[in-house]
Formats: structure tokens, sequence, C-alpha cells
């Protein structure tokens, strides 16, 4: 992100500064932060987030690119129509002469003019009106619906609807008018069947039924999205909603896939319902029936046609792919129909010459079929099941059952035996009891040995001597021998971390006494010791 300094860079800092911004631009790197704290975005380009050299920014900051005039205080309200704030009990001086009040004088006065005014009766003071001042925009100064109360077209509305419902009704009452009339006609001249009669009060009992409940599709709604119950626009539902979705028809997990991005379900819902019954049997059904199979070949032919070479796209000109479709066919079967006269004519056609015997046309074949009484096929012709590239069915070391047919703590196993080894020896049901057997056994020993269980016995603390062995209860160690021995043991040890300071005439002591061992057991260190680094 540049900065809004412009100062001459090296060619280093140059380059640290391109490598910054790809790092923020990649996330690598925090984003800048402006003066208000805010995060800049690294991908706003160098000319936004450079401020000009006249604005003097010290720190990089988008404030240049914000709306820094203030604006006046612009309101949307409107006056409050026919408010009135204060109603005086006399006449007060300065007050309009006919009304009383003081917010508009005599000439400008919207009351009837009285026979003696306000100022002379000092009665029926008229309330002062509420006077509002508004500043406003230049978009509110010329606004025409400003202050317009939309309940107010709400009246509009309802009295077109009571319009068009009155003109419904007169409609309908004529509509049953004429055909009471027919009926009393036909009535009267008693020529026409029980069947035309049926048909008429059919059409009668139609006529009456109240438009409301007829479907849906057509019924005319309003959208009301005012705040007074105005409406913005009507909406006519033309959507028939009997149908049921596809993926409603069959709730199985395990059945038809249904895709929701594609809005697609393949295979067929339903497969075992009467197909009579059924109105969706799947996508495949129509991609594979109708004019889905024509247009397939037509977008192979025209694919095929433009890798050799041809000038022709499907969706570019549609038209001339089915002409050079069509003609494609057409010369297509007539090379077929060359073919075969030409193979005939070397051949001959044996079809034609003789008709094949009846043993061959009604012959007999390998394939066995056995069927019951009934008439029902008992044996062949069963649906064949996809078989698998794996064994299936092997049963090993006399079990009855495959591996993974029994299933116990996480674990698989043998349901013959309920064994868990998988190269283990059916036992069979002796198995079975034998390990139920020891599971109980284990059980009751687990319980007896929680029973019998009695609180650990105190273990009395050893004293271990400073030399390795049990302290004895005679020993007694010298404080002052003790805080020589310490003194004594930071020598040696400063003497063997650096050689200079030991001395050129060593003496050597093979005495050692007990403050002497407890001072190098308290000094050594203990390579098991969490905190052996932090010690001097």
């Amino acid at each position: 992100m540049a900065t809004a300094s412009v100062a001459f860079k090296s060619r280093e800092d140059h380059r640290k500064q391109i490598e910054l911004e790809e790092a923020r631009k990649a996330g690598l790197a925090p984003a800048e932060v402006d003066e208000d704290g805010k995060e800049i975005n690294p991908h706003i380009p160098q000319y936004m987030s450079s401020a000009p050299w006249y604005l003097n920014a010290e720190r990089p900051s988008l404030k240049h690119q914000r709306k820094w005039k203030s604006d006046p205080n612009y309101t949307k309200s409107w006056y409050d129509r026919g408010a009135k704030i204060y109603q005086a009990d006399k006449y007060r001086k300065g007050a309009c002469e006919n009304c009383g009040a003081m917010t508009h004088n005599t000439k400008s006065c919207m009351e009837r003019p009285r026979k003696v005014g306000a100022k002379w009766t000092n009665k029926h003071i008229a309330p002062d009106e509420k006077i509002e001042t508004f500043e406003l925009d230049y978009d509110g100064k010329r606004d025409r619906w400003n202050g317009y109360d939309a309940s107010a077209f709400a009246l509009v509305v309802e009295r077109y609807e009571a319009r068009d419902e009155a003109r419904r009704k007169y409609l309908k009452e004529q509509q049953l008018k004429k055909l009471e009339e027919k009926n009393n006609n036909q009535n009267g001249e008693g020529g026409d069947s029980d069947e035309d009669d049926d048909e008429d009060d059919l059409r009668v009992d139609e006529a009456k039924v109240d438009e409301s409940k007829q479907m849906d599709f057509a019924k005319v709604e309003k959208r009301v999205r005012t705040t007074g119950g105005g409406s913005t626009g009507t909406v006519r539902n033309l959507r028939i909603r009997e149908d049921t979705a596809k993926y409603l028809l069959n709730l199985d997990v395990n059945s038809a896939h249904y895709d929701p991005k594609t809005r697609s379900m393949r295979e067929d819902p339903l497969p075992d319902a009467d197909p009579n019954e059924k109105f969706y049997g799947g996508d495949n059904q129509y991609r594979n029936s109708g004019q889905a199979l024509e247009f397939k070949q037509m977008n192979i032919h025209a694919w095929e046609a433009f890798d050799k070479g041809q000038d022709i796209h499907m969706q570019a000109a549609p038209s001339q792919a089915e002409l050079l479709y069509k003609n494609f066919q057409v010369i297509k079967e007539k090379l077929k129909s060359q073919t075969k006269d030409t193979i005939l004519e070397k051949y001959g056609n044996a079809a034609t010459e003789e008709e094949l015997p009846m043993e061959l046309l009604l012959g007999q074949s390998e394939r066995e079929v056995e069927y019951d009484r009934a008439g029902r096929i008992i044996k062949g012709q069963e649906t064949a099941l996809p078989r698998s590239k794996y064994e299936e069915d092997v049963f090993i070391n006399n079990h009855t059952t495959v591996w993974g047919s029994w299933w116990k703590d996480h674990q698989w196993g043998y349901k013959c035996c309920k064994q868990l080894i998988r190269n283990s020896y059916c036992t069979g049901a002796a198995g079975i009891e034998a390990a139920e057997a020891a599971a109980d056994l284990m059980k009751a020993n687990i319980a007896r040995k929680e029973a019998n269980e009695d609180s650990p016995a105190p273990v009395e603390e050893k004293r271990v001597a400073t030399w390795g062995t049990d302290i004895p209860d005679d020993l007694v160690l010298d404080e002052k021998l003790l805080a020589k021995a310490l003194k004594k043991e930071d020598e040696r040890r400063r003497e063997e971390k650096d050689e200079r300071k030991r001395k050129y005439n060593v003496k050597w002591n093979d005495e050692v006494t007990p403050e002497d061992m407890e001072a190098y057991r308290m000094k050594r260190i203990h390579h098991d010791d969490p905190m052996k680094d932090f010690l001097n």
C-alpha cells in the first residue's frame, strides 16, 4: 500500500515497499492502518490511496476520499396538517380580528367571516395553528409528492374495487337469469330429454359458484406495501399447485438421487408403482424419448463435422446445422441402400427364396425355465444382479458366515461364533457359550476385587544418606561445617569450569566427611530436574 509521503526512496527501500504490498495483498502481512485506526484495503490502487500533496498528510489515510463537506441538517419530514398548539380564553393584542388566533392576520384567515369578530365579542377564540419551518435539500424542494399521505389513495382503490365487484355481481345475475329463462322455456315445451336437463342444472350450479372458490391461478391478488394500505400492483398466480415436487415423491434416502443445483432427477423415484398412475418417471424418460434423441444426434453430428473442418456450429447457426444434418441423413440412407443392393446382387437374398421351417422359428432353446402350477416362474429368467470383482460368500476355517457379519465394541467379527479374530477357527455355539462364561467370570472377579480392596497401608518414608545408603539414626550434621563444605564445593566447581583458576600446587585429600557428601549432593545437577537449565 502506497503511503501518503512523497519523499525520495532508494532502490532497496522501493523493493521492500513492493514486497510488503505483495505480502499484504496475499494476506501474509497485516493491513495498513489509517489515522483513525481503520484498516486500509491492500487492493486499493495507489492513485486512490495516495493523498494530494497540498493536504500535507503525514500518515496513510483514506480521509481524502471521503465526503468532507458537512451537509446542513436537511429533513424529509413535512408539515403537521391541522395541528393546534394553544387556545386562548380571551382576545390577545395582534391576533386575528375574526377568529382570535395569533398565527395569522385577518386578511389570511381561513375561517368563515363572523358578523362580529372575536376582537369585540371576546368569545370562541380559535386555537393557534402549529407553524413549522423545514430546511429541505435540492431534491426535497422539487419533490411533487413530498408530504403526500399514501393512505388517502386507499379510498380510491376501495372505490374502484367496489365498482368492479358490483359489475361482476351484475354479470353473474344476468347469466343466472338467462339460464333460468332457458330452462323455463325448455320445461314448457317438454321436448328435451333428462340428460339435457341435467346438463342445464349443472351449468346453473357452476354459475352459482363463487369466484373466490375457483382455481387459484384465476385469482388476482393485490400487493400491499404502503403504510396506508395502498397497493403497488396486482399479481395473477398462474401456477397450479396441485402437482407434487419430484423430490417429494419418494422420501427414501436410497431412492433416486435429486440434484438441487440443476433440479434434475434422472432415475425413476417410484420404480415399483403402476405406470398407468405415474405422471413422472425420471428425467431419463424424457431424455431418451421424443425429440430429445434427435436433438442429441444433431449435436453430435455438428461436433463431428466441426472436427472434420466444416464451418458448422449448433448454437451460432442452428438452422444451418439442422439442414446439414437432414442432408447427411438422406445421403447416409442412400449409401446404405446402395450397399445393401450391391450385396444382394452379389450373394443373393436367401430370405426371399424360401421360408424358414417352423422347427427353426418355434424351436427349443438352451435356457431352462421352471414354472409352478399357477404358471409363475420358479427358476430362470431372474433379474441378474451385478457381480462384484471381489470374491463373495467365501467361508474359511469352518465358518458359516463371512467376516464382517458381526459387530461388537467397534470391532468386526464372525456372526456364527462371535469371534473378533479374522483367522480364528470357528467354534460354533460352544465357543459362544465359553466366551460368555469367561466374560461373566471376569466381571465377577473384578467385582470381588473391588469389594475386597482396602485402603493402601502407609509407606514409611526412608531417609537416604548422602552417600547412597540408609541414614543412621545417630547421624548429626554440623551447620557450620556444612556451610564451609558448600562454599568449598562452589570453588571446586568454578575451578572445573575455568582451568586458569586452578592452582599450580594441588593438594589432594581423601578424607570425605558427611558434610562434604551433603554439599556434593546439594550442588550436583540432576538430569531429570526440569529446572536444571536455570541453576547457576
